[in-house]
Formats: structure tokens, C-alpha cells, sequence
């Protein structure tokens, strides 16, 4: 059963006091009663985008430069699909459970869709700066602005990085809750993307892609 976090109109205005290698390998994980997945193709996928992300910074030396935050939409919301990619080593040094928009569920499994729309409850793709630190409803939370036209209303539609009680800190063979649009993760798992964010001199990048 699929459970979906839903703030009411007033909740969400207050949203931010309140919100916000070798040959190819395949993890089995049937035993645990989740698919096979490809991690070769997952990989590729972080390279591609590390790379880009790369190439941006060195033209942006305003951004934390050694780690970014690569959330990974293609992969079930029961899988680890976001992940800390140190950048000098091209490696993933953490990852994690995270939870994607009610508004971006199209009713097909493995499908989203997504927006960047004010009110849509849909996680919006694109590059975003990790800003600021707040305190509201769910603690310490951190502002997210949009980079690209895909997600420039980031600001706006409060969407922000926070952690919620109803995302698991472990893989499982079904969905998981939901959130406005918000990149939302475990109790647990915030604690330890909180140490890289607070541990960067300078503000972080995260992109969400699919």
C-alpha cells in the first residue's frame, strides 16, 4: 500500500518554516522480493551527469566543488536512487532512499511525470543549488533554488530538502510515501547528508534527473 503525504494549503504557505567497470553486474535482490536491477546502466548515468556537473563547476567556482547529490527518478522509489557522488573519484561515497511528488505519479509502474508548475505536487527535474538552512515542522531543512527552466519555480513552490518520518532508511520491494514535490528522505538518512552539506564551505549541487 502506497501511503501519500499531503499538507493542507496552509501547511504548504508556511512551507519553509515548515518543508520544503567491468562486464556488466546486476544486484540480485530477488531474495528480498525486489527485481533485479542493472547497476552498470544506473552508473552510467551517475558518470554522464558527474561529468556534466563537472564541467559546470569549473566554470562556477562559487559552488562547492569535491561532492554533489545525484537523485536518479528512473529507479523505483523503493531503491536507493539518490546518491552522494564524490567528484574527484567519480565514486558514490553515500546513497539513500528518496521520495518524489504525488503530482508526478502517472498511474504506470516505473512511469513520472514531472512539472514545474506551482500547485502540482510534482517533483520538478533539473540542477538545483542547495541553499540555506531553516528550521520548520520536520527540523532542519535546506532551501533548494532551481537552476535550469525545468525547475526555476523551485523557490517559489517551496520545494526543499527535508527529511519525514514515513520514508524507510532501507530498500524494499514496494513503493514509498510521497511528498509535494519535495526531495524527501529517511529520519536517519538527512543526518548523514546533512554532515556533507554543512562540511562544503560553499553551497552544493544537486540535480534530479530521469
Amino acid at each position: 500500500m502506497r501511503f501519500i503525504f499531503l499538507l493542507s494549503p496552509i501547511w504548504l504557505i508556511l512551507a519553509f518554516s515548515a518543508c520544503g567497470q567491468s562486464p556488466r553486474v546486476s544486484v540480485d535482490t530477488t531474495e528480498a522480493g525486489i527485481p533485479e536491477v542493472d547497476t552498470l546502466a544506473i552508473y552510467d548515468r551517475m558518470n554522464e551527469k558527474a561529468a556534466a556537473i563537472q564541467s559546470f563547476l569549473k566554470k562556477n567556482p562559487d559552488y562547492h566543488q569535491r561532492h554533489a547529490i545525484l537523485i536518479d527518478m528512473r529507479q523505483n522509489s523503493g531503491r536507493f536512487r539518490l546518491f552522494v557522488y564524490d567528484l574527484d573519484s567519480m565514486k558514490v561515497v553515500s546513497k539513500g532512499l528518496v521520495a518524489h511528488g504525488s503530482g508526478s505519479e502517472t498511474g504506470y509502474e516505473d512511469s513520472l511525470t514531472f512539472s514545474n508548475t506551482p500547485n502540482s505536487n510534482c517533483t520538478s527535474l533539473g540542477r538545483y543549488k542547495i541553499g540555506s538552512a531553516y528550521t520548520g515542522n520536520f527540523g532542519r531543512s535546506y532551501k533548494l533554488h532551481g537552476l535550469d527552466p525545468t525547475n526555476s519555480k523551485a523557490f517559489e513552490r517551496y520545494v526543499v530538502l527535508h527529511r519525514y518520518s514515513c520514508v524507510p532508511d532501507e530498500e524494499q520491494p514496494f513503493e514509498i510515501c510521497n511528498s509535494l514535490g519535495c526531495p524527501m528522505v529517511s529520519e536517519n538518512y538527512f543526518e548523514e547528508l546533512d554532515k556533507f552539506i554543512r562540511s562544503a564551505a560553499k553551497p552544493m549541487i544537486l540535480e534530479i534527473f530521469y
